[in-house]
């Protein structure tokens, strides 16, 4: 399998589509991700498709926006070219799904494609994982989620939005002992209330417990997956946390 062309932005000058670490994936007959800007892309293209034709596997362009690519912009970047899928790999935010069900597919749908996650998409069987994921998305079949938890990294943002209450719950009590960055539950006030009452009663801090974010998204968005999905992505790139308090 050809390996791809690694194309990130590593300096900006000036007005630029995107910035300093974004990246995109370059192969002979596709690509994934962004760098922003129709010409500075298309021109990345042909010349990290020209590198692996000639087998060539790192470079650096500076390319002036305005004068060079015709580009509103006027600024200027600085392109870093490496070959190989870990050519550059800005380290992310984890972002792990627990439940791959409407809700789940929608929020890492939304989430794979932005920069600076690294999701993993995690449910109790391979039919319920989508057929078809995001290269940036990491699938997990796991028959008890919980076994999983001691291998999440501490710093990790979660969702939790199976289809069993008991595994919700279980989740939470785990990931409460483990350790995390952020947890966000889905469910009704009722639930949480209910939730809250039974992790305090098997000894959990109530400080701590009050830390899961319930429910998730911003309501006046709607309930629809795809409602919830960018409300998530949007509190989460705007505040780092699951928290839709004072966002629109």
């Amino acid at each position: 399998m050809v390996e791809p062309m690694v194309v990130t932005v590593v300096a900006v000058k000036g007005s630029a589509p995107r910035e300093v670490g974004a990246t995109m994936q370059i192969w002979p007959d596709h690509q994934t991700g962004t760098i922003g800007g129709g010409a500075l892309e298309w021109e990345a293209s042909k010349t990290a498709r020209e590198m692996i034709t000639a087998g060539q596997t790192a470079a650096r362009h500076s390319m002036p926006l305005g004068p060079q690519l015709g580009q509103c912009c006027g600024g200027a970047v600085t392109l870093q070219f490496q070959r190989g899928a870990n050519g550059h790999q800005p380290e992310g935010r984890n972002l792990w799904i627990w439940g791959a069900g409407h809700v789940g597919r929608a929020i890492a749908a939304v989430i794979a494609p932005l920069q600076g996650f690294e999701v993993t998409l995690i449910d109790t069987t391979q039919d319920r994982l989508p057929d078809a994921l995001n290269s940036a998305i990491t699938p997990l079949v796991a028959t008890d989620p919980t076994r999983l938890v001691a291998h999440a990294p501490q710093d990790a943002h979660h969702l939790i939005l199976t289809y069993a209450h008991d595994i919700d719950f279980a989740l939470c009590d785990m990931l409460l002992t483990h350790g995390f960055g952020e947890i966000g539950l889905i469910g009704s006030t009722t639930k949480w209330a209910r939730f809250q009452k039974r992790l305090i009663a098997i000894g959990h801090d109530a400080a701590q417990v009050r830390q899961i974010v319930c429910p998730i998204g911003n309501p006046a968005l709607g309930k629809a997956p795809q409602a919830i999905a960018i409300s998530v992505a949007h509190t989460l790139l705007s505040t780092g946390c699951f928290d839709a308090k004072g966002t629109a």
